[in-house]
């Protein structure tokens, strides 16, 4: 049986993961190990910071959408649910970019629920 050399692939495989971790401080930049693990807990933070953001949107949303509803003596509460009785469906969102961009059309949104 013939002999297999597996050098190509390992070398090839670890340089894949260092040209990942380029810019990374000390031995994390070019020791395969130290990189590896580096990286492996970026990835982690990378996966958790993507659900943050979400959560910190959605939070920035209910502040805006709170904001310009005061200044119809609303609360942010009482808002969302008069929005649920109208059924007006609009997400936070859009509710959000409707108050800081077009906030005559937010009025007309904010009357329909006083109804």
């Amino acid at each position: 049986m013939s002999r297999v050399k597996r050098g190509m692939v390992t070398k090839k495989r670890h340089k894949r993961l260092l040209k990942q971790t380029k810019g990374y401080y000390g031995q994390r930049k070019n020791v395969f190990c130290r990189a590896k693990e580096t990286l492996m807990r970026a990835w982690a933070y990378a996966f958790h910071g993507r659900k943050l953001k979400k959560r910190n949107m959605r939070t920035l949303f209910i502040v805006r959408i709170n904001a310009a509803v005061r200044q119809f003596d609303y609360s942010y509460s009482t808002f969302i649910a008069s929005l649920k009785k109208a059924n007006i469906v609009l997400n936070r969102k859009m509710l959000a970019q409707i108050a800081v961009f077009e906030p005559t059309v937010f009025a007309k949104i904010v009357h329909a629920t006083k109804k």
